[in-house]
């Protein structure tokens, strides 16, 4: 295998760990990374990844720190001399990935994500109060389903009258998560069971991403993407919103505004990457997730860990 055919896959929410990053701290390149950060986000982003649990989980800082993870990984990786031919992200990877393919700069990047995450954050707090207490809207996976007859179901429901349940992520052919209101949820784990899912499992998510019940963080995030140049890739990066390559900048502004309210299509992604010529995957960042869809896809291309620099260097890739 060659350093300089393989994709990066990014990893989205939920990937958070207290610490993570902190190891690469050895590379002049991520202690430059993370004193821009620490400027742009106002915040010793040190302090911000050493947060406990329940602050890395709140949107408007899970997005940032994640972020600066996932590209201090890609810089230790550079500096190990790899090069990736290709590269992907699941849902807030995808700005990682725009880095990676050179349609942003690192600070746009990080200017992004921080304001993506606070208004995704006030999005979910808005729906929260306006479903009352305990009544959190949010996002479930259901296992055991195949993606089409998940999709069938919610069309079948919503024409009988059920609302607010939405496909946001289609993981792999086993697994597929769902956005709802606390009342959507709820009623779809009976249903989704009495249909054959093996598991109905809440996430850990501040909201319901990947839907349109996000709109109206689409909207106050649109005059922030307007500000920011998107170039035309120089690596090949794939879309979430259509599984397929971004062909220019402007297409990639259009997609990251629809990413909000649109479901990842991680498994057409998964099947681009596979067909590019690519050697090996690296999920590039904190956590496992991206590497145990990857083996689920049935590809005979390798996935290795890259979120540490003990992960990094035991790749095992030498040419």
């Amino acid at each position: 295998m060659n350093k300089k055919n393989v994709a990066y896959l990014f990893p989205g929410q939920g990937a958070q760990y207290s610490g993570m990053a902190m190891d690469l701290l050895s590379s002049d390149a991520v202690k430059s990374l993370f004193d821009t950060a620490s400027e742009i986000f106002g915040k010793n982003i040190k302090e911000l990844l050493q947060s406990d649990a329940e602050i890395l989980k709140r949107t408007d800082v899970s997005q940032p720190v994640i972020t600066v993870a996932s590209l201090a990984a890609a810089s230790f990786l550079t500096e190990q001399g790899y090069s990736p031919a290709a590269c992907a992200g699941f849902s807030l990877g995808e700005y990682s990935a725009l880095v990676c393919s050179g349609i942003l700069e690192v600070s746009d990047c990080l200017r992004l994500v921080k304001i993506r995450g606070e208004v995704m954050q006030k999005a979910s707090d808005r729906l929260r109060e306006a479903s009352g207490a305990g009544a959190s809207p949010g996002m479930a996976a259901i296992v055991g389903l195949d993606p089409q007859q998940l999709t069938d179901l919610i069309a079948q429901w919503t024409a009988a009258g059920l609302k607010d349940l939405y496909a946001a992520n289609f993981n792999s052919r086993k697994q597929s998560v769902v956005s709802g209101t606390a009342a959507a949820l709820a009623e779809a784990e009976t249903r989704f069971k009495e249909a054959g899912a093996k598991r109905v499992l809440r996430l850990q998510v501040a909201g319901p991403f990947h839907s349109p019940l996000m709109a109206d963080a689409a909207d106050a995030f649109r005059s922030t993407l307007n500000e920011i140049t998107f170039r035309d890739p120089v690596i090949p990066v794939f879309s979430n919103v259509t599984g397929k390559l971004i062909s220019s900048g402007e297409e990639a502004k259009k997609l990251a505004l629809m990413q909000i309210t649109s479901p990842v299509h991680w498994i057409e992604e998964e099947a681009s990457a596979a067909e590019s010529g690519i050697e090996a995957c690296l999920e590039v960042g904190p956590g496992r997730v991206l590497q145990g869809l990857w083996k689920d896809s049935g590809s005979e291309i390798p996935v290795f860990a890259a979120g540490t620099s003990e992960d990094i260097l035991k790749i095992g890739i030498n040419s």
